[in-house]
């Protein structure tokens, strides 16, 4: 290639060759520079390779270096540093598979036609060896990342499909990718790669960031792994090799933790498997996995609407519904009162439908449902009877059951404050039944205070429904700060870590919000009793614990102190006599407005 800037050291310098003005000699010089940059053993390749990286990144949907050659240039670079280790060992040439890899995953990430030049161009046999991990870790993401794009178009899935391997490769490296990062770069520093920490860091960084980088990139791992694997989760013929019940058992917990909260992960994957009724089958059989799917969808994460589809389509199967009704129905019937969820623009109705459809296919089968279920699907079926009682009822008729309401409610504060916790909670189940269904302010109150009570009685699993009813209840959804935090608590107590550190998380957030003076945080302040539960559970929560704990990184559970217990008293934060002035405010206009309709009764509210 001739050489362009006389100033230059570099014949044939590719940053010089994209200086030239004249478009048809820059595309014929770079055309040139693709085509020889393979075969070529000069000192400096990296820069002009980091350069394309950042190109790609910036412009991915850009054709131009497509059709010049890009991606038959990066495959002969990926196998040359396979089979020539000691051009690979050479100055900095081991930086430059992984930003081949990279540049292929960000060309193929959007544009289908972009994927299948590079299916021709032959990509995908070299990123496989990459993939099996003939190099690093490092390498390994950046394979996956670019198979898992050509794996999403239905014009190059077969391409990939026909290397066997690569499915077993995706499942084994979703299962072993933390530890895989944990024991090979992150547990000792002194070991670390010198060129791992400067692509991870780009040079700006010391041990502390590298460490945290080392965390996010090993999630994006697993995560693109899983991204992978849904492509052939797809077809049906694949669901055998991927259902099996020691990797189906462990996706509800491959969650992509705080760091990387933008992939759905193992409940996506799950989600696209129950799609199926092949799937379905296999989910409904392998034990721990709906109850997993039940915790997911009762909890505020950010995909809780896929674990909520999940349960939704496996009471729907007739061949699932009688195999997990009974341990999804309590689930369903917590959720019941949510309007609006992912993609669901009545999901209570929907939740009522499909259960009522459950009681009635089963009606008169072999395959029955317990007595228990039979009523709580029942109880259901009767409130939203009453709500639809209850708009035609006279105002004053509402009134007086408001007004019942309240007594009883006020009842319970009393016995709450004396000690008696069993007999308030059994106040706030009455105030419940005579509180009006569309009072959804009260009814929020009545269950957050009741959920209170189910947690000092040592019931976290009412105390779960109760505050998960409260936080489906409110406006918006899983917003009700009080509730939050007791549902952290009861999370705790069942070692649910995830799901505790969550909520523990966004009752922080609400409180930074809040306008009430019980729980807007004091001079900034995070309470320290929360921050004590965030700080456990984030250990106990750790993306790589369980490698931590096999490696000998972790010799012990984690500090014997309990977040939940005497020394986080947080009676201040925690009567059960909650105002209805925060509620009133945060409510629905049409309770509101219904509620100053008789100034008398809003004066009690208020007094309580």
């Amino acid at each position: 290639m001739e050489k362009i800037q006389s100033d230059c050291p570099y014949p044939g310098c590719f940053f010089c060759v994209m200086k030239e003005a004249n478009p048809s000699k820059r595309r014929a010089s770079v055309l040139k520079f693709f085509r020889e940059l393979p075969s070529q053993d000069d000192d400096g390749q990296v820069l002009p390779i980091s350069g394309l990286w950042n190109t790609a990144m910036a412009h991915p949907n850009d054709p131009e270096f497509i059709n010049l050659g890009i991606f038959e240039c990066m495959s002969a670079l990926i196998w040359k540093g396979l089979k020539n280790r000691r051009w690979l060992s050479h100055d900095q040439n081991i930086y430059i598979p992984y930003y081949a890899a990279h540049i292929i995953g960000s060309y193929t990430m959007n544009m289908e036609e972009f994927s299948e030049r590079a299916v021709r161009a032959g990509v995908i046999p070299p990123l496989v060896e990459l993939l099996r991990g003939r190099l690093t870790w490092v390498e390994q993401r950046v394979a996956v990342r670019a198979l898992g794009h050509l794996a999403t178009y239905p014009s190059t899935f077969p391409a990939v499909a026909d290397h066997g391997e690569v499915l077993e490769l995706a499942i084994q490296l979703a299962s072993s990718s933390l530890e895989i990062v944990y024991s090979h770069f992150y547990q000792f520093v002194d070991r670390r790669l010198g060129y791992h920490c400067d692509l991870l860091t780009r040079g700006m960084g010391g041990v502390e960031m590298e460490s945290r980088k080392a965390e996010e990139w090993a999630s994006q791992l697993q995560c693109w792994s899983l991204q992978l694997i849904n492509c052939f989760a797809f077809k049906s013929e694949f669901l055998h090799d991927i259902c099996k019940a020691d990797f189906i058992v462990k996706l509800p917990g491959m969650w992509g933790g705080l760091v990387n909260e933008n992939s759905p992960a193992g409940v996506g994957l799950l989600r696209t498997i129950c799609q199926s009724k092949l799937g379905r089958g296999y989910v409904a059989n392998i034990p721990g996995v709906v109850e997993a799917l039940c915790n997911i969808a009762r909890s505020s994460d950010d995909w809780q609407y896929m674990a909520v589809d999940c349960l939704l389509w496996l009471v729907q199967d007739s061949n699932t519904c009688h195999k997990v009704i009974d341990r999804v129905a309590t689930t369903l019937i917590d959720l019941a009162d949510i309007s609006m969820l992912g993609d669901y623009k009545k999901l209570g109705d929907t939740i009522v439908t499909v259960l009522q459809d459950c009681m009635q296919q089963y009606a008169n089968s072999r395959n029955s449902i317990s007595t228990h279920t039979k009523e709580q699907i029942d109880e259901l079926l009767s409130s939203k009877q009453s709500l639809k009682l209850e708009k035609n009822m006279p105002k004053e008729d509402l009134h007086i059951k408001q007004a019942a309401a309240l007594v009883v409610k006020l009842e319970g504060n009393s016995l709450f404050s004396s000690g008696n916790i069993a007999g308030a909670a059994a106040k706030y189940s009455e105030a419940l039944v005579l509180c009006p269904i569309k009072s959804k302010k009260e009814r929020v109150v009545l269950y957050s205070n009741r959920a209170q009570c189910y947690l000092l009685l040592q019931q976290p699993l009412a105390a779960i429904s109760d505050a998960t009813r409260a936080l489906c209840l409110h406006s918006p959804l899983n917003r009700h700060a009080k509730s939050l935090w007791r549902r952290a608590q009861a999370y705790d107590m069942l070692g649910l870590a995830k799901e505790s550190l969550l909520d523990a998380i966004l009752f922080i957030n609400e409180c930074s919000q809040s306008n009430d003076p019980d729980l807007s945080l004091k001079q900034n302040k995070v309470p320290d009793y929360a921050e004590r539960l965030v700080k456990k559970q984030m250990r106990a929560a750790w993306l790589f614990r369980e490698a931590a704990l096999k490696h000998g990184g972790i010799h012990c559970e984690g500090e014997a102190s309990d977040a939940f217990g005497q020394e986080a008293d947080d009676s201040e934060w925690e009567t059960a006599s909650e105002s209805d002035a925060e509620n009133d405010a945060t409510g629905e206009a049409d309770d509101e407005t219904e509620w100053k309709n008789d100034g008398h009764q809003e004066n009690l509210y208020e007094k309580s």
